[in-house]
């Protein structure tokens, strides 16, 4: 007997949309959006889109009419809730453009909670974009069957992240000059947690000794070898999920 097709098709195009779902709700997507559904992917009438609002969860919706800058869906059924995400922040240091686009990207696949960045003294840039940002964020989001985007907000100076930092979150710290294996720091804690990476060049001086002075810091070590900012930032994110985030949960297979 022929096997019995899975629901949703796994090549589905997914994507996020602005507008609350919910069983009947039809959906007149154009722009970006249009474009992508019926110029790249070329869906057809009658075929399935996968939707997440960041709100409800991820839903399935059925293709209507395709035109050249619109594209009708109507919403059928609740696939997955919107998912439970670790109540961990990353605060990494601006890098240059390039690697930090690989950050945006990478830790929003390792499904970190928040991203904060940081402006310090050795920052090679000291903006960001952040609708740009978010389109990263929001395709990564996307790729990796995320149902919940992470937070994305402005970078502030390091002095003023650690002046108003929240009393009841840990703050990480990778520190070149040593500290705790992150492993084994991550295992201990509980509760609310950050980690804070560096930029190329790492932290000044004064730099460390403000964050070691403060009392929620805690200095960590990602190994004996010097990571560039981005690499630092992606394995700091994975033991932290591998030892205290939902990893341990399962989920889905590579791509």
């Amino acid at each position: 007997m022929p096997a019995t097709p899975s629901w949703p098709p796994k090549s589905a195009p997914r994507l996020f949309v602005a507008d609350q779902l919910g069983n009947g709700r039809i959906l007149a997507l154009d722009g970006n959006h249009a474009h992508y559904l019926g110029k790249v992917m070329r869906v057809r009438e009658g075929e399935t889109v996968i939707l997440c609002d960041n709100q409800t969860g991820e839903w399935a919706a059925r293709v209507g009419q395709v035109d050249k800058r619109s594209v009708d869906l109507t919403v059928i059924e609740r696939l997955r809730p919107r998912e439970e995400v670790p109540d961990l922040w990353l605060c990494p240091a601006l890098l240059k453009k390039d690697r930090f686009d690989v950050v945006l990207e990478k830790v929003t696949e390792l499904g970190v909670g928040r991203i904060q960045p940081a402006i310090t003294r050795r920052c090679v840039a000291d903006k960001l974009n952040l609708d740009r940002a978010r389109t990263i964020t929001t395709e990564a989001a996307e790729q990796c069957a995320r149902t919940a985007l992470p937070e994305l907000v402005e970078p502030v100076k390091l002095d003023a992240l650690l002046r108003d930092w929240p009393t009841n979150r840990a703050l990480f710290f990778a520190d070149e000059e040593g500290g705790q294996p992150a492993g084994d720091a991550f295992a201990h804690q509980g509760g609310p947690a950050a980690i804070l990476i560096g930029p190329e060049g790492g932290f000044d001086d004064a730099e460390r000794r403000a964050i070691r002075a403060h009392p929620n810091a805690h200095a960590i070590s990602l190994g004996p070898r010097i990571l560039r900012g981005e690499t630092a930032a992606i394995a700091a994110l994975a033991v932290w999920m591998s030892e205290a985030g939902d990893w341990a949960d399962g989920g889905a297979d590579e791509e």
